[in-house]
């Protein structure tokens, strides 16, 4: 399954790097793209477990950028 998020408070580029370095890691994450410049996330992780990953997602993201809200 693949969704797009708005991110609030991303602050920077290497911030928003971090994060898709990280989220890219993740078991059962196929692909991450977090734009800066736009403040969206793009994401495709496996449908059956979609919710639980962006559960994790969150988490990550905010030890990167405690600010940061993901938008759902």
């Amino acid at each position: 399954m693949k969704k797009v998020f708005r991110l609030e408070d991303l602050d920077c580029a290497n911030c928003a790097a971090k994060m898709e370095r990280h989220v890219s890691k993740l078991d059962g994450v196929n692909s991450v793209s977090v734009n800066f410049m736009t403040q969206r996330m793009a994401i495709d992780a496996d449908d059956a477990r979609f919710e639980d990953i962006m559960d994790q997602v969150v988490k990550v993201c905010r030890k990167v950028e405690p600010d940061c809200r993901i938008v759902r």
